[in-house]
């Protein structure tokens, strides 16, 4: 296991080194420090000395210069090599063990990869699902979760880290939500010190949402995936990217085993607070009527103005869905791939979605 975790970190260096560049200076900087505190198993809310963290960081890049030529590295597992991104064929073996092998690809089709202990395992909704202790491997991505072969996978040390960062850097506008989240998790006040004596309590509602997640993606059934897939592969880095990440996530959430759909359904308070509380520009955009009951909700403790709100959501992200599907097929039959793009932007900008705000 040793050797295998020292040939997934070169694949992860591999990585790192050749899509570094996508992220801007803060981005980049906030994925090493998640970084360098799992190298060094620091709980999510420990801070090294800026000086020690920042000598790390030049190593890192050093080590990164001397990677951008490199080839991803197969995989030896028992007697046997594996191309690094049979999942399936690894994890055949791997299972044995107890242990779990991620490999795909995540925004701007930067491939990440993963290897850790499998904690425990149980079915939801029909769905296996593992919940991944210690990691022995990971990149620069601090995803919470993610699907692979049908499969969910919840990365316990990612989650626990990726939430806690989104609470200590919260934008005004989620606060109200958080604060709700809180306080229906039976926390005190809302204070950082409060925050981290009771983070079970909260990682454990927001492990939900990262779960119902990953059901509603396997289950999505209206963005065509090959669609999809071409789509991404045709223009990474652009608004069509986002637009089309973030159409697929509300069609996950909003689907029948859905994150949203479960949180309404069983009128959990605490997951509607932090479901609320942490989405970005273009969600904000998408979802306008759902914040507006959800403000209301602040004031009334409503649920059923919630509930509509939600089957409208839906009923929209499937239309705009359909209608990003048909400006894909008539730039195919051109093959216009550019062309393709250009009809995807005039039209989010006939939403009043393209703009810097949308794109935060």
């Amino acid at each position: 296991m040793n050797r295998l975790a020292q040939q997934v970190l070169f694949n992860c260096d591999v990585s790192d080194a050749r899509y570094a560049g996508i992220y801007s200076i803060c981005g980049l900087a906030m994925r090493l420090r998640d970084l360098y505190k799992w190298e060094r198993r620091m709980a999510p809310w420990q801070e090294d000395e800026a000086a020690q963290v920042l000598d790390w960081i030049g190593a890192k890049e050093d080590r990164w210069e001397n990677l951008l030529e490199a080839d991803y590295s197969r995989l030896e597992v028992g007697n046997t090599d594996y191309e690094a991104f049979d999942t399936q064929g690894i994890n055949a073996v791997l299972v044995r063990r107890n242990c779990f092998y991620g490999a795909g690809y995540a925004h701007h089709l930067k491939p990440t990869f993963v290897l850790a202990e499998i904690d425990r395992e149980e079915t939801v909704c029909g769905y296996k699902i593992h919940y991944l202790g210690r990691e022995h491997a990971r990149d620069l991505l601090t995803l919470p979760a993610f699907n692979q072969d049908d499969v969910v996978i919840l990365r316990t040390e990612a989650a626990r880290m990726f939430l806690w960062d989104q609470i200590a850097y919260i934008s005004n506008t989620g606060r109200r939500a958080l604060d709700l989240a809180l306080a229906a998790c039976m926390l005190p006040d809302s204070r950082i010190p409060t925050i981290r004596r009771h983070y079970d309590a909260v990682f454990k509602v927001q492990q939900q949402i990262y779960l119902h997640h990953e059901i509603g993606e396997l289950e999505e059934r209206v963005f065509n995936r090959q669609i999809w897939q071409q789509l991404l592969a045709d223009h990474p880095h652009t608004a069509v990217e986002l637009l089309i990440r973030t159409l697929k996530d509300l069609l996950a959430d909003t689907g029948p085993h859905g994150a949203l759909t479960i949180l309404l359904k069983h009128r959990d308070t605490a997951a509607l607070g932090l479901y609320m509380a942490f989405g970005n520009g273009m969600i904000r955009l998408l979802t306008h009527e759902l914040i507006c009951a959800f403000d209301a909700f602040i004031q009334n403790r409503r649920w059923d103005p919630l509930i509509s709100a939600s089957h409208a959501l839906r009923q929209k992200v499937v239309s705009h869905a359909h209608r990003v599907m048909e400006l894909f097929t008539r730039g195919q039959q051109r093959q216009d791939p550019e062309g393709t793009r250009k009809a995807i932007e005039d039209f989010m900008r006939r939403q009043g979605w393209l703009s810097n705000q949308a794109l935060i």
